[in-house]
């Protein structure tokens, strides 16, 4: 579930906004009134959406936008004169007057959108650091001489064990180094 955060200089207009969201099954976690109050909110998660105003209490969105924590989107809803103006090609933009599914459903594709971003990074293979590929390549290398393996044949046998045993490569190369003896 996306962590969204309303932020717009009347705290009424943004309680009302949260509460179409929440009521269409978003979950809101604050409804704010300044930038200051969006970014202390904003800390607290691990990524999310807020959604803003043009120009806030003590802000404009693009300071807003500067200082969110990397994992935050925007959704800026102003007229379409002031959208005119948008320069920040990641800000999603919504025109003023708001209709409430023009709102809603583009703030499911946002989710939909940070959701695929997650899956494709948590898929993403890991790089691994030097001292990682440095044992992985020791380990192999004892198997080469050891066993007569080649070091596809090595690398492969790493592999298999780590999946057999559920460790990842990195453990499996250190077992493999203490067995040396």
């Amino acid at each position: 579930m996306t962590n969204i955060i309303v932020v717009l200089p009347k705290i009424e207009d943004a309680k009302s906004i949260k509460n179409v969201l929440v009521r269409s099954g978003f979950s809101v976690m604050a409804a704010c009134s300044t930038g200051a109050q969006a970014l202390g909110a904003a800390d607290a998660l691990s990524g999310g959406i807020v959604i803003c105003s043009y120009k806030l209490i003590d802000m404009a969105y693009s300071e807003l936008y500067d200082y969110l924590p990397p994992g935050m989107d925007m959704l800026l809803l102003a007229s379409p004169g002031y959208l005119s103006e948008v320069s920040v090609k990641d800000i999603v933009c919504l025109s003023m007057p708001l209709k409430v599914q023009e709102l809603v459903s583009t703030v499911d594709m946002m989710c939909q959108s940070r959701e695929r971003r997650r899956r494709r990074q948590r898929l993403a293979p890991r790089e691994r650091s030097k001292e990682e590929a440095a044992i992985i390549k020791e380990a192999k290398a004892l198997l080469m001489e050891r066993n007569r393996m080649t070091e596809e044949e090595a690398h492969r046998y790493i592999q298999k064990c780590s999946m057999d045993s559920g460790t990842n490569m990195v453990e499996m190369a250190k077992m493999v180094l203490v067995t040396r003896n």
